[in-house]
Order: structure tokens, then sequence, then C-alpha cells
């Protein structure tokens, strides 16, 4: 068909450029005038392509259609009018003129929002639904019969421009020229639009007096254009970035009385806290004054300005091709100053989007969003952020934590204790706690916020809009890649933070902590950061579908939102072995922490947040595994969980995971772990190693040799200098540098030692020392060796290899074993026949983090650490091209 297009805008050029991808002629573009020199981009895009473009300053003179103006209107002859973005009155001589008439996008579902600012009513009003209305032109206000309608939900804190990016602008797009698809098949229909329901919007009267859910409606209803205002402190103040808050960051800071509010708000940290009728809340970003300066909220009762940075040369050089943008975009200044205003010059919101793009292209470090420019609008200020931003120092949005400060250790350690969803530390529902217990002498170290059900599904819910809407899913592997390393490098600068909390949290010893549960942490994220970028498909050779030909090739995808859970015997380094991997390939997660252990966790949320990773992308949810974890287990929308525990629990969860949605699982499970020592080993560093392999992190290690097979001819003297050694171990504070033994994790698993100990005795086994526990505060045990038992017990002798293979193998486990032989065919051969994933040879514990790890039969399957491990989060698509 031979088309008008009538309109203007972004909007406007995408449709006029999609028509003419449909195959229809485009006979003319009529718009607005330039504004300031600068055309629009509907007809800057039709101007280059050669199509003829009017710009007429109006089309009507006292209600009656300018003659020179329709007649050159009728010159182009076309057979439809399609006006996708229009702010001018069009008479209807040109509406009627076409042989199929004139159709208009409408922002609104009609009959409802007639007239302007349909999509601020849509908000303001509370709609469950939003969406847009392609409809036939009459003589009315928005009120010609529909042809096409598409709706979408509206969720609770969407804004106007959160819900017109994420469906009008793509959507409706598309729906205009399907719209004009069905015109030209013959197919469109013509629906009277019905009265019931129909609504047209003019002034309404600002009321403070709301509640919560009402007060912010308006405020993302008004938000650009026209903007909530109120008057503070006697000056008029327009609020952007509302959001409700549920179980959010506290009220505490400083009061603020508003005009006709119910009571007086609050400036936090977290933003601007304003309080419905009803009690409840909702928090508002940013505040904009009437000589047009905006600032965050946070900052009302300070100047909102801080230090200036001293540029490089380098930085220098950036701000004079960023001066020469504005230059370009404000032509009618003279010169930009530092003092130059982007918008008293006349910039309009077209010209935030092409600042962006435009620094976004001078380079790669300065993503801004458009709400940036309106938060620097002065040059100065605008260079200031743009270099703060080069810097790694810019600050989006201020992470507000209410730490829990202990000074011990030679320093002051602060650890957050509330939940951690999408970027935000908050309450638990209903502000549940639990108390988490130091080991070393029973005592409470701080309340922590308890995870329910709620709080599950608004994590999942962060996640799976991270993954799907959020800047993570967008993000060149790259540079997720080096925002891992950004983490890993803050975890390094906070290491011996970590390994303190670690130590009073678990009862890991502190140096051991420090090389081990956060050292080998901070190594996993760097390792799978590198990983970022170096996962790949493959192409594959097919048979050609002749006389065509065939390509097919596989991606390698995230799959997205994971649940991890994990255990409590290294609560930082269980995290770092399956998250670093989820996050390398480009997952969201949501962890659930061991419920006796959940502060490093937490920290590791504060590190993660303050390395950039976008909200949503982390969430930690301290909390019971019965809850917390079956919730996560039985999500539809979780796709993959990661489990290291019990067998026992491990079972469950495969169970609930394939009912619920046929999760992917990989489970680290228990071990029953066979180390043999022939006679021929290196005996101290049998001895040494062999202690290790039992006694390594207190024995709270999942791969702990729990059976010992000795050779009988080195057996006694193996078991005298075992029993040496182990009277030498010094049981005590783990921060204590001297300690080699700290306190066991819990209660609970302290009171389990004990009963095995007493169940050995009873089967006849002889305890040669230790199997009780030490006479002082905290949860200690003495470390135990046994002699004279069967193979279900703690330590086994025999001669013959094959024997002892059969009966290292004897059990439903695998997760490792070790051998310890000078006899390399011996070494080789002990190594192939043993049934376990990981296998040690003169040597014990030494885990990498680019070497795979995990289990044969019930020890579980799949793989943590190494490039295994990647696919343990990523699914493999086929596509097959025909050509």
């Amino acid at each position: 068909m031979k088309i008008a297009v009538i309109g203007q805008s972004v909007f406007g050029q995408e449709v006029y450029k999609e028509l003419r991808k449909d195959g229809h002629t485009i006979v003319g573009v009529f718009t607005i005038p330039d504004k300031d020199g600068k055309a629009d981009p509907l007809a800057t895009e039709a101007e280059k392509d050669g199509v003829p473009v009017f710009k007429f300053p109006r089309w009507r003179l006292k209600g009656q259609a300018l003659p020179e103006v329709v007649s050159q209107y009728e010159a182009v002859g076309a057979d439809l009018n399609v006006l996708p973005f229009c702010s001018q009155f069009i008479p209807m001589e040109v509406i009627e003129r076409p042989q199929h008439g004139s159709i208009i996008y409408h922002p609104s579902l009609l009959p409802r929002h007639r007239g302007a600012s349909a999509i601020n009513w849509t908000l303001i009003h509370g709609d469950k639904k939003g969406g847009f209305t392609v409809f036939w032109a009459d003589d009315g206000l928005d009120t010609g019969p529909i042809l096409l309608q598409r709706e979408c939900e509206v969720e609770p804190n969407d804004t106007v421009n959160t819900i017109y990016k994420r469906f009008l602008f793509p959507e409706g797009v598309k729906g205009t020229v399907d719209a004009v698809r069905l015109i030209a098949e013959g197919k469109a229909l013509k629906i009277i639009q019905p009265q019931e329901g129909a609504t047209y919007e003019c002034i309404q009267k600002k009321d403070n007096a709301k509640s919560a859910e009402a007060l912010h409606n308006w405020i993302r209803g008004n938000d650009k254009v026209p903007g909530a205002w109120a008057e503070v402190d006697g000056q008029k103040v327009t609020f952007y970035g509302s959001s409700l808050v549920e179980n959010g960051p506290s009220a505490n800071g400083q009061p603020l009385e508003i005009q006709g509010a119910s009571r007086p708000a609050i400036v936090t940290k977290a933003g601007l806290v304003l309080f419905g009728n009803d009690g409840k809340t909702l928090l508002v970003k940013n505040l904009q004054f009437e000589d047009g300066k905006m600032i965050a909220a946070a900052q009302f009762f300070s100047s909102g300005s801080s230090a200036a940075v001293e540029l490089t040369e380098e930085e220098k050089t950036f701000a004079k091709h960023i001066k020469a943008v504005w230059q370009s975009i404000l032509s009618n200044v003279a010169q930009i100053e530092d003092s130059t205003d982007f918008f008293k010059s006349g910039a309009a919101s077209m010209d935030v989007v092409r600042l962006v793009e435009e620094v976004k292209l001078l380079s790669n470090d300065c993503q801004l969003q458009n709400e940036d420019v309106y938060m620097n609008c002065i040059f100065t200020d605008f260079i200031q952020m743009c270099v703060r931003k080069l810097r790694g120092e810019d600050d989006e949005e201020e992470l507000v934590v209410d730490y829990v400060e202990k000074k011990i250790n030679n320093m002051t350690i602060k650890m957050p204790h509330q939940l951690f969803i999408n970027g935000q530390f908050v309450d638990a529902e209903g502000g549940k706690t639990y108390k988490t217990i130091n080991p070393t002498d029973g005592t409470a170290i701080c309340e922590v916020s308890l995870a329910q059900i709620s709080d599950v599904n608004k994590a999942v819910s962060a996640a799976k809009e991270a993954f799907e809407e959020g800047e993570w899913g967008k993000m060149n592997a790259r540079d997720r890649g080096r925002l891992i390393y950004k983490l890993a490098d803050l975890m390094e600068e906070h290491q011996e933070e970590l390994a303190t909390i670690e130590a009073i949290d678990s009862g890991a010893v502190y140096t051991l902590a420090l090389k081990t549960h956060v050292g080998m942490s901070i190594q996993t994220f760097r390792y799978f950061a590198g990983w970022c970028d170096k996962i790949q498909g493959s192409t594959i050779p097919i048979n050609q579908a002749r006389p065509n030909r065939n390509l097919t090739f596989t991606k390698k995808e995230p799959i997205g939102v994971c649940a991890i859970v994990i255990p409590w015997n290294y609560p930082l380094m269980m995290l770092a072995w399956k998250t670093a991997a989820c996050l390398a390939a480009g997952n969201t997660v949501v962890l659930k922490p061991a419920q006796v252990t959940p502060l490093t966790a937490l920290k590791f949320a504060e590190l993660a947040a303050r390395a950039g990773i976008p909200k949503g992308v982390v969430n930690i949810l301290p909390g019971s595994g019965a809850l917390v974890g079956q919730r996560l287990s039985d999500h539809p929308d979780v796709r993959k969980l990661g489990f290291t525990g019990s067998t026992e629990v491990g079972k469950h969860i495969m169970k609930s995971c394939a009912v619920s949605n046929v999760k992917k699982v990989s489970l680290e499970l228990g071990g029953k772990s066979p180390l043999i020592i022939f006679s021929d080993c290196d005996m101290d560093k049998a001895v040494r190693m062999g202690m290790s392999s039992v006694f390594f992190n207190k024995g709270e290690n999942c791969i702990a040799a729990g059976r010992l097979f000795v050779e009988d001819s080195i057996h006694d003297h193996f078991v005298k200098r075992v029993v040496e050694e182990v009277k030498k171990m010094k049981i005590g504070d783990p921060l204590d540098r001297s300690t080699d033994h700290g306190p066991q994790n819990h209660k609970a698993h302290l009171d389990k030692l004990v009963d095995f100990c007493q169940t050995g005795i009873k089967e006849g086994a002889t305890l040669i020392c230790g199997g009780k526990q030490v006479q002082r505060p905290g949860f200690f045990f003495e470390p135990t060796l046994f002699t004279d038992v069967q193979d279900h017990m703690f330590i086994a002798k025999e001669d013959d290899v094959d024997d002892v293979l059969r009966r290292a193998n004897a059990t439903e486990f695998g997760l490792a074993s070790g051998v310890f032989t000078r006899d390399i065919s011996k070494a080789l051969y002990v190594s192939e026949k043993l049934n376990a994933g990981t296998v040690f040879v003169n040597t014990y514990n030494k885990t990498d983090v680019a070497s795979p790890f995990g289990g044969f039969k019930q020890s579980g399957f799949g793989k943590d650490l190494g490039q295994d491990a990647l696919n343990e989060y990523l699914r493999t698509k086929a596509v097959t091209i025909e050509y």
C-alpha cells in the first residue's frame, strides 16, 4: 500500500522503518518542524531514504484546515494514513481522505484512558493491566473503532519508562505494523468502542494524605512528565523513582515535613521514605527542585556534592570528546562552559538518549543510564560523574547495610545479618530471626534474619527478572568476567575479615580459614572469571539437504535461575565452588547457606554488590532446609539446583526437583573415603597425610578418610606414630595462631561425634586416644583414634591388594580415595580400580580450582571446579540452518 506516516519521535521512526521492510511504499512523512536546528528522528530517517518530508507547524488555524497544507498532503496520494505518535491536531479532511482512512496508535486499552498521558494514567490509577490500541480515527478524541489491542501485566514498581521500554515500544511497533498488514489483507476489524469503562482524565487534584500504594502510583505515573510534586520546606520539590517498600531498610534518618502528608517523611541512606495514611511506606530515590537541579533523595540535608576528582591527562582528553558531543547536541549554544545546563540550553528527552549512546561509544567502561543525565545536567557535574564511572567509583545506588560490628582478632569486623534480596539487605517476612552461635564459647554472635517462603518467592522473582530483563543477561561475557574479577579482588581486600567471620561462625582455625576457606574461594572466582569469554559451542558436519546445504552449530547458554544449597563445613568455599561457575555461565542465583553458618555468605553478598554485580543476580537466604531448601526445590521458576550435603537429603531434593519441573540437579553428597597405606610408603609423609586426611578442618571434611587400610607389617608402627602426633596437636581458640584443632561446628554435630565413639566402643573397637568432649566452654572434641575395627568403623588392616580394593569399594559411596606407595605400577593399578570421583596418590586433600571434583554412586553426580563445573550451569542448543 501507499502510506502516509503522520507523527514524530523514535517510535514513529521505527514504525516507518518496519513498514518499508514489509514492502509498503511510504509516499510522504508529515512531522513537526526542526527544533534548534535538529530534525525529528522520523524526518531524519525519511530524508535519508529520499522520501518526501513535510514539516508543518500546524494543520489548522482557528479550527479550520489550512488549504495549502491539505493540498500538499493530497498530492502524495496515500491509500492509508498511519499515525504512530502524533502530537498535532489533524483535520478530518486529511483523516478521511485515503481509501482506507487513518489508524492511530494509542498507549492504553481503550476505552480506558482516552486523551493525553495515557501511560501515566494507567499507573496513577494502579491498573493491573496495561497495553495499547490501534484504532480507526474518527472525529472524537480516541473514540474510533478498535482494530487491534494487545495487553501486558503492570508490575508493582513499573514506571512510565519501564513499561514503555518493556512492552509499549517494541510491541507497539509490531502491533502497528501488524494492523497495516491486516488492512492490506482485507482482514482488519472495526470494533465499536463500548461506553462502559470509558475514561478521560483531566487535571487531578494532588492529595498527599493517601495510602502508600496510591502515593506510589501517583509518583510513578507522573515520572518524568509532568512530575509529581509536593511542597517541602516552602519550595516545590518533584519526586522521581518510587517503589513500594516491603520489609525494607528501617526508616532511620532525619524527618522532613511535607505539606498535606499524614506524617513527616524520613530522609534515609536509601532515599526518602514516605508514609501513606494506611501506615505503609514507599521509597523515593530522586528529588528535583524548581531550578531544575536533581539530587539523590538521600542527600536532601547535605549539599549533594562530593569532593571533585582531579582528572588525569587521559581523562581530560575524554572530557574534551564529551564536550564536543554536548556542543553538537546543543548547536544553539555558542560555547559549552563548565556551568552549561543541558536542559536549560534546549535539550529534550531525545537528546538525553543521544548523549547516553554517544558517551557509550566513546568508552565501554562508561555505561550511562538516562537517569545519569537528569541527575548531572550541569556540564562539570556530568564530567565528574563520567570520570567516576570510568574509575569504577560510581555507586549507582548506595548499599544500605545494618551491620553487626565486633572488635575481635585485632580488627573490627562488620557483619550483615539480614536477607539479601534484589540488591538490598532486608528483614525476613514478619521480622523473624534466629541466633547464630560461636562454637568457641557457645555464645550468640548476633540475630540473623530467618527466611520464610514468601522471601524465597521474592528472591526467585528478583533472580528471574535479573536474568530475563536485567543488565546481567545482556552483558558481554568479557564484561561479566571483569565484574567477577573485581569481586575476587574485593574478597582479597577483605580476606582477613572474611577469615575472622568464618572462624567465629564455623570454628575454622583462622590460619586455615585464611589459606583455604577464603584463599581458595578467591582463587575459584578468579579461575571462573577467566572462563566467561571462553564458553563456546562447535560446528557439526551433518548430511546436507541436497541440492541445498546445511550448517549446524551448538550454543552453550545459561540455564536461568539457579538455586544453591551449601553445607556448614566450608561456608564460604562451598559457596564459591558452586556460585563462581554459576555466575560465569551467566545465570542468576538464590543461595541458602547452612542455617548454622550464614555470616560469610551475607558478607559475600555485600562484596558482590560493591563489585557492581547487578541487583537480583545474587540473593542470599539464611533459613531452614525444610522451609527454604524445600521451596527452592519446588519452585517452578528455578531451573537448576546445586546441593552439597547428606545423601539422605540429596535424594529428597532430587525427588522434589523431578516432581516440580524436572530441574537440572547436581549433588555432592556423603562419602566414606578409603585411604590405603602400603608398607613401601614414605612413612613420614603417610603419617602426616593420613592425619590430615582425617583431622583436616577438625574432621569436618566431605572427603575425610573414613576408612584407613594399613598394611599389616607397618600397622603398629603407623598407629604409634599417629598417636604421638595426635598428642602434639593443640586444641583451642581458632583465632590463636598456634591452634591446630578448633571447636566442632555446632552442638548437634558435637553430640553425634560423642555418640559415634560410644557406639564404636560398644562394638568392640579399641579406643587409643581421644573420644570425648574437651572440658572447656564451646564445642571442642578430642582428636580420636580407634584400632581393632571392622570395615564399617574407623580403621582396617589387610594384606592382599585386590582384597583391600574389594573392601575399599564395598560401599555405596565414592567421593574420594587415596593410596600411599612408592610403587608407581601399584599406585596406577589401585587408582584405576578405586570407585571414587577423586583418587589421591601419595597426597590427600589436594584439591585445585582447575581440577573437577565430584563423586560416584551415592556420593552424587555432577562436578564442582574445573571446566566440567561450567557444564552443570549451561545448556546446549543445536541450531541448523539451510541455505
